[in-house]
């Protein structure tokens, strides 16, 4: 995927869902992975040209683990321009060594997003933004009809206000595998998760399921997310669709 296709689908998604406003401070969520570097490239991007003015900030809350190596990161952000700052915490010895955590995840992403969202505001940001993108979506969605009953995905925009930030996906137009293209056409070298539980968790097995279904039964990820689209969802309903002469998309 090129950097114009990566642009066009993140403005889509920042149009529709009136995920900018003039003036807004963005915290950048990165791990290191693919997702969150290509989301930290469109935006760096974007910010040159969309018709609201506003500044991002890069962070990455580190777990604690020895030879998590940001180098790559941090050369990527100084290439973009964007500030960058690590939180430094010891948040994997508290779940796997003092806790010994049975079902680590849940846990783990409450403490991240806490050190995540106070290094926002510490830093002026109003507003964060997730590297979520379609297939989160859909997997989101399947694992809570497989676990939970009910019918429910995160929404594009949602309001924190406890913490006075909102929460934004930019990404949410664009499949995984064109950002596997991105990182591959850019050679952005990307970070390891360094957490022993990566791989082995609930929502990896639901993308291999995803992706089989895909497999078996062609266009069914496009579908999915278009019914969420439609749905009556909480904030997805909000959404103003981008018109291109007289057609909607």
């Amino acid at each position: 995927m090129k950097l114009q296709r990566l642009l066009s689908l993140t403005r889509k998604a920042v149009d529709e869902f009136q995920m900018i406003q003039p003036g807004d401070r963005i915290a950048v969520g990165i791990s290191g992975g693919k997702d969150s570097l290509a989301l930290l490239y469109a935006l760096a991007s974007l910010r040159h040209f969309y018709p609201h003015p506003f500044t991002i900030e890069a962070i990455t809350v580190s777990l604690g683990y020895e030879g998590f190596d940001l180098s790559p990161v941090r050369a990527l952000t100084e290439k973009l321009d964007v500030p960058y700052t690590v939180v430094e915490t010891q948040i994997g010895k508290i779940i796997f060594e003092d806790r010994r955590e049975g079902n680590p995840c849940s846990l783990c992403a409450k403490m991240r997003k806490g050190a995540f969202n106070k290094k926002a505001l510490e830093l002026g940001c109003n507003k964060i933004a997730y590297a979520h993108h379609k297939n989160d979506v859909v997997e989101t969605l399947l694992m809570s009809l497989f676990l939970e009953g009910r019918i429910h995905t995160f929404s594009p925009v949602t309001h924190l206000d406890r913490m006075n930030l909102t929460l934004i996906r930019p990404l949410l137009f664009v499949e995984e595998p064109e950002i596997k293209g991105f990182i591959n056409k850019y050679q952005i070298t990307t970070v390891k998760n360094p957490c022993p539980a990566d791989g082995y968790t609930q929502r990896e097995y639901t993308k291999e399921l995803l992706a089989g279904l895909t497999r078996d039964h062609p266009g069914s990820l496009e579908r999915i997310f278009t019914a969420i689209l439609n749905s009556d969802l909480p904030a997805w309903r909000d959404r103003i669709p981008t018109v291109r002469g007289n057609h909607a998309v």
